[in-house]
């Protein structure tokens, strides 16, 4: 294996600045023409993503119109739902906007024991979550990887006292790491990879991440090519948005994406779009800061050109946005989370960041089943083997579509049994998703409309939706 600094890097800035620059050559016309065939189903080049990027604004209504479309082609109006789970705020780097910086003494630094997270795990099921995404500052020396497998592997084991399974999918958010630490992630049952490169752009990287291992950005980059070499399949991109030129970061992700599907046949299983938020004890102010709209275009632009992936907003935006959001691509989402470790048992907590939309999980559910989406916590493409290329297979066609639909109902129908049995759920909810339930069937064949009524009948009465999916 060549050593860092050595390899072929995913993206060349060079490239996406010419891009960019020809793109302010093009018509506003032939941005319309992108649009048009993307609704019938043909994916942009990289140069015709940079000719949306440039014409984004006087096309808008278009691109959200667009990408709405391509969401219910590939994902119908399915909505993942998950919370993230801090294990550790040890850190040893100094990023310039984040809470957990080495350097910002207003932050208690703590790190979970396994009885801890136990105890955090059971207050997220008992609200009816099912899959989590594990997170964790980097400072291998006071939460080393083996710390993060083992808590994973005993989150897996956790049953409740009918011997039902609680969580169903850990995806991890962690620092770069080695080919070993990602072999042993793949061990402890990983599920989606998350890494975020942050910027894209060089000297804004190295002017932000001064200090510490994730200074490197080669190591940034080029972390993704080694997870996915050690044998993880679902891997998950993002840029903070703010720290350069949006238009540049989202061309270079495109880049990015386009270079791994090329290299291994995996394009990025989801894309998440955070922007720089305010932490306790940073004082960072973007350099490059993203309103709303350009947010909302760039969620729409990512959408039509990577129609396979898993669009994620989390709860740094608030609710009224994330509406917004839901509505043009946006395909997976958190909800009542907590940014802090050990921050869900607690009154009040102060985290990573701030959050800005502190509703619970019930209200985000109600919220979404009332504008038409189906809620849902679904787990059944890790336990059908739908990874990987697998995965890609079946997303770039739009045959994920009837397999997300009937597997959405069989999820929502377990989250309903499971939040209303805690009393976490008051009746009418309960009976919303019913209705929406009943509502989606309708539009099912009367062989599919059976089956998943069977499976239904069955979940509603005890048993774990996994075991019906399809």
């Amino acid at each position: 294996m060549k050593k860092l600094g050595e390899e072929k890097l995913p993206i060349n800035e060079e490239k996406i600045f010419s891009l960019l620059e020809k793109a302010e050559k093009s018509r506003q016309a032939d941005a319309v023409q992108i649009v048009n065939k993307a609704k019938k189903g043909e994916i942009p080049s990289l140069s015709e993503a940079a000719v949306l990027i440039h014409h984004s604004m006087g096309i808008e209504e278009r691109l959200f119109e667009t990408a709405a479309d391509v969401r219910r082609m590939i994902y119908g109006n399915r909505m993942v739902l998950f919370a993230p789970l801090y294990l550790s705020s040890f850190c040893a780097n100094d990023c310039l906007y984040c809470g957990f910086r080495i350097s910002n003494p207003e932050i208690g630094r703590k790190a979970l024991s396994e009885e801890e997270a136990v105890k955090e795990v059971r207050w997220l099921h008992r609200r009816g979550y099912r899959r989590l995404l594990l997170e964790s500052a980097e400072d291998l020396k006071k939460f080393p990887i083996d710390e993060i497998c083992s808590a994973m592997r005993k989150i897996y084991g956790l049953k409740d006292s009918q011997g039902r399974h609680l969580i169903d999918r850990l995806n991890v958010n962690i620092a770069a790491t080695t080919p070993e630490n990602y072999k042993k992630l793949l061990a402890a049952g990983i599920g989606t990879y998350n890494l975020f490169q942050e910027t894209y752009h060089r000297p804004t990287y190295e002017r932000t991440h001064f200090k510490g291992p994730k200074k490197s950005y080669e190591r940034q980059i080029l972390a993704p090519d080694r997870a996915i070499e050690a044998g993880i399949g679902d891997i998950g991109l993002g840029v903070l948005y703010g720290l350069y030129d949006w238009k540049f970061e989202a061309l270079a992700l495109f880049a990015h994406a386009e270079y791994l599907e090329k290299k291994f046949g995996i394009g990025p299983h989801t894309v998440s779009f955070p922007r720089i938020k305010p932490a306790n004890g940073v004082a960072f102010q973007p350099p490059c800061p993203v309103d709303d709209e350009a947010l909302l275009r760039i969620i729409a632009i990512t959408r039509i050109v990577l129609p396979y992936a898993g669009l994620i907003i989390s709860t740094r935006e608030p609710a009224d946005f994330r509406s917004k959001a839901f509505k043009i691509g946006i395909s997976q989402t958190s909800a009542g989370s907590s940014t802090e470790v050990g921050g869900y048992r607690k009154e009040k907590s102060v985290g990573q960041f701030v959050v800005a939309d502190e509703r619970p999980l019930e209200e985000v559910v109600c919220g979404l089943l009332e504008d038409g989406f189906i809620p849902s916590f679904c787990t059944a493409c890790e336990y059908r083997e739908r990874t990987g290329t697998n995965f890609m297979r079946f997303a770039r066609t739009g045959c994920i579509a009837p397999l997300c639909a009937a597997n959405s109902l069989l999820s929502l129908a377990e989250y309903l049994r499971e939040a209303a049995e805690n009393g976490f759920l008051k009746d009418e909810t309960v009976e919303l998703g019913k209705r929406a339930i009943k509502k989606e069937i309708a539009k099912l064949s009367p062989f599919a409309a059976g089956v998943i009524k069977e499976s239904l009948e069955k979940i509603f009465s005890g048993e774990n939706a996994r075991f019906h999916y399809i």
